[in-house]
């Protein structure tokens, strides 16, 4: 079987061009940052990166409210800059404002069978997991060929994913592949780079979502960033301080493995050992989450201060996407012969 990724360590130096993006559905916590934009920050400076805002994407299940969708896409821009990305660096876009993704999602519509779709893996899932939604709709079932779009209209070599994403990727593959073979080549067939994530819990020991009340924002305040580090679930054994720790099965230990790399194995001794207490662990932990993020937080106030700088940013995004997308639906129609005018 080929194989169609590569680690992050096999990539060579060589630049290559690079398509992710994200729905803007709330404010990005820690979980989003090390699964994926702390990445995006490093790739910036070794390939040709597109990042979007994908509110067409939002849409999917999304679809019966979109009154936050605007400020949404404000807050997620404002997180990107704050954590690193440089609009000098990449393009910044927003993927409603190039309406060539539309067109070429229409077309892969045309040629991508239906039974693609219904065995997607998030099709199924979603569907169980949502049931409180609306979302047997063409555009939830079909977003694969939205998202092959926003993919391929780039050429896109190279797509960051984690492993669970590996599916959606293949059916990008053999969506640029039918079309290789129906029209002639004019899609490369984009591999993933994968990334050893780092994986977070949430505040209770859950996974950390929006949806359980249990994250950390990327634009939450040092106090704030404190306070909901004393709430942390610990070891449920430990009642006091001297009482031996089992740091396997504490949400404390779980962020000083991240934030703390130093001295996560003296943390680890010292709770074995009863020498530290969960109060004074969490103090150490909620300064050196501070120490970490407070730059972020610093760059992301004075971006408020400037509210246009949003829809510069878009803006001049805009424009750069756009022209590679026009000349790729250039070729498009040519390959399918419907360039009439």
């Amino acid at each position: 079987m080929t194989r169609f990724f590569i680690r992050e360590s096999e990539v060579l130096v060589k630049k290559g061009t690079i398509l992710s993006g994200m729905r803007p559905t709330g404010a990005l916590h820690l979980g989003n940052y090390f699964g994926a934009l702390e990445n995006w920050v490093k790739l910036q400076n070794d390939y040709d990166c597109y990042f979007f805002v994908a509110d067409w994407h939002a849409l999917t299940t999304g679809y019966e409210d979109t009154s936050q969708i605007k400020n949404n896409i404000n807050d997620l821009v404002i997180d990107w800059i704050s954590a690193g990305l440089d609009p000098e660096k990449c393009v910044i876009f927003l993927q409603s404002s190039v309406k060539e993704h539309a067109e070429l999602h229409l077309l892969f519509s045309m040629t991508t069978p239906l039974s693609w779709l219904l065995r997607c893996p998030t099709y199924k899932d979603q569907l169980s997991q949502l049931k409180d939604k609306n979302i047997t709709t063409y555009g939830f079932l079909g977003y694969p060929c939205l998202q092959a779009a926003d993919i391929l209209i780039y050429k896109a070599g190279f797509v960051p994913v984690g492993e669970d994403q590996l599916p959606h990727l293949e059916l990008t593959r053999e969506i640029a592949r039918r079309f290789n073979y129906l029209f002639g080549d004019v899609f490369p067939e984009p591999q993933a780079i994968l990334t050893k994530a780092k994986v977070l819990p949430g505040t209770d020991g859950r996974k950390m979502s929006k949806s359980y009340g249990n994250t950390i924002a990327l634009s939450d305040s040092p106090d704030e960033i404190r306070k909901k580090v004393s709430t942390m679930i610990t070891d449920p054994a430990r009642i006091r301080k001297d009482d031996p720790g089992h740091p396997e099965v504490c949400t404390v230990f779980s962020f000083h493995k991240v934030f703390n790399e130093n001295e996560v194995t003296e943390i680890e001794e010292q709770c074995r050992g009863g020498k530290i207490g969960c109060v004074q662990c969490k103090k150490n932990l909620a300064n050196k989450m501070v120490e970490h993020l407070e730059p972020i937080y610093e760059r992301r106030q004075k971006l408020l201060e400037n509210p246009g700088v949003v829809k510069e940013i878009l803006a001049n995004g805009n424009e750069k996407a756009g022209k590679v997308a026009q000349k790729t639906l250039e070729e498009v129609r040519k390959a399918m012969k419907i360039d009439f005018i």
